[in-house]
């Protein structure tokens, strides 16, 4: 067994939150609708992954880089993990634009959104 994903996902996290916790973004500006918001969002994802892998949609995959605990067949324990991370790195990324509509509007003046021609 390896680690290695699930490794990467916390180390994931943790740097996410070192982001959240530096601009007081989403966990430490609003702890409880945060973690709620995540854990609801990964719940619908983990829904539509479930419907997914019935519909063979989703099939099991082998890598050397998972953990080989599965909590499903065709669901790695790595999944909703990623799914939290999925979901916890949107809020903070909303969140700090939301916050801070300057770095958007500089973009948008120097021309740095728009395409090569």
């Amino acid at each position: 067994m390896n680690w290695f994903y699930l490794a990467s996902l916390l180390a994931a996290w943790a740097g996410m939150a070192l982001i959240d916790a530096r601009y007081r973004l989403v966990l430490w500006r609003a702890p409880i609708r945060s973690v709620v918001l995540v854990l609801f969002s990964s719940g619908l994802l983990l829904l539509s992954d479930g419907w997914a892998i019935e519909k063979n949609i989703f099939v099991r995959g082998e890598s050397v880089f998972l953990s080989g605990v599965w909590l499903a067949p065709h669901l790695p324990v790595e999944e909703p993990v990623f799914l939290g991370f999925l979901g916890y790195c949107t809020l903070v990324v909303f969140s700090f634009f939301n916050r801070h509509p300057r770095v958007i509007s500089v973009a948008n003046a120097t021309g740095k959104n728009q395409g090569s021609h």
